[in-house]
């Protein structure tokens, strides 16, 4: 009976060390999904079901052993990996995410376009969501009409199953976060807008707060801002845009139109970044009325002028070296 007893415990023992230490699980890509508030048994037996463990009696054993709470989330598991190890990533929430980057500058059309390509949602649902979810700004300001200028350019990582609203509401607490870093307290509709402006019209940083006084010196003196990035964003929004501006987008009575309509245009025309945030709050103080900006000059500055001679000068300075460039 002893020796019956002992072959039984020994018989036992090793089934535990096999379950523990032998490594089991896929060779392929498989996701496992722990609900909030699933318990511990339902876990060990969903693991089970899926092939991640031989045990489900060992796993919950070992559970009570070790101590501690498993996540919830997704998991992705794609190699066969020992007990301890598929315990230690649940204990830990080692959920898998998906890696989302908005540089700096893109507006809603390519955050949308970057959502659908990590395969985290569709491209249209996107773009909708942003219209519907202008709650999530709307102590901020209150006319806006899609979420467009307050999701933050960074970068993020979220589940598979995250939604959209739930992105954009992750993109705005980062806008929150960095408006209260950088002292943004009052209004925050004129300078997003104004930002999302001088983001678009220069890549270097330096430059920003020399763009940001020239939008605040036309301003001023009611001058249209003839930006060629809000006509843009016009076409976009009507859905003609066709690569480059043509002449009869200069035409259009589209209120973002700053060649035809003075002042700010009705909101932003992209998400812009701390840099650009900070050249609105704070623009450098010049007499400057126009610039030739640095996406159009070979050298990859903008020119600045006080006067229209002078930036004809530079106009011509441009299309000459333009020229030559194209004969070399």
């Amino acid at each position: 009976m002893k020796r019956l007893f002992f072959l039984l415990v020994l018989a036992a023992a090793a089934w535990v060390f096999y379950c523990v230490q032998i490594p089991v699980g896929p060779s392929t890509e498989t996701f496992l999904v722990i609900a909030p508030g699933t318990a511990s048994m339902q876990i060990a037996a969903e693991l089970k079901r899926q092939g991640l463990v031989r045990s489900q009696y060992v796993f919950e054993a070992m559970r009570l052993i070790r101590g501690g709470t498993l996540k919830a989330g997704e998991y992705r598991f794609d190699h066969p990996a020992k007990m301890e190890e598929v315990f230690g990533r649940l204990r830990r929430g080692d959920v898998y995410t998906v890696s989302l980057t908005i540089p700096e500058g893109s507006n809603l059309f390519d955050i949308a376009q970057r959502v659908e390509a990590a395969h985290l949602g569709g491209r249209d649902q996107f773009l909708a969501a942003a219209k519907a979810n202008v709650s999530l700004v709307a102590d901020l300001d209150p006319s806006v009409s899609s979420l467009e200028g307050y999701l933050f350019p960074d970068t993020y990582r979220f589940g598979r199953k995250t939604t959209a609203a739930q992105m954009q509401a992750a993109m705005v607490r980062r806008f929150r976060q960095e408006a209260s870093n950088l002292g943004l307290t009052a209004n925050d509709h004129r300078v997003v807008t104004l930002a999302s402006l001088v983001e678009r019209e220069t890549p270097i940083p330096s430059e920003r707060p020399l763009v940001a006084s020239v939008f605040e010196n036309r301003l001023a003196k009611d001058m249209p801002l003839m930006t060629d990035p809000s006509v843009i964003y016009a076409a976009l929004l009507e859905g003609r845009y066709r690569g480059t501006i043509y002449a009869s987008d200069l035409e259009t009575e589209s209120p973002y139109n700053t060649y035809r309509h003075a002042g700010l245009p009705p909101g932003p025309i992209c998400n812009p970044g701390t840099a650009s945030l900070k050249a609105a709050m704070n623009p450098a103080r010049t007499d400057y009325l126009y610039f030739v900006a640095a996406s159009a000059n070979p050298l990859g500055v903008s020119k600045f002028s006080a006067t229209l001679a002078e930036h004809s000068h530079n106009v011509q300075e441009y299309r000459k070296s333009l020229r030559e460039a194209g004969t070399r």
